[in-house]
């Protein structure tokens, strides 16, 4: 198994998030929160039961 939130917990620690935004619907994924990376994948769409997790981890940003 992918460790899918690991690896983007890692690169967001790395620096390469360039940004993020909640969007309504992405691809079969609604509601949405897209991280925007430097480095590929470049889109990393996470699920709503996940929000107060990345919320957390985006607050403690620069």
């Amino acid at each position: 198994m992918y460790p899918y939130h690991n690896k983007i917990k890692q690169r967001i620690k790395n620096n390469e998030l360039r940004g993020f935004e909640y969007v309504e619907k992405y691809k079969n994924i609604s509601p949405c929160l897209l991280l925007y990376f430097t480095t590929e994948p470049k889109i990393r769409p996470i699920r709503a039961h996940r929000f107060d997790e990345y919320e957390a981890l985006l607050k403690c940003l620069p």
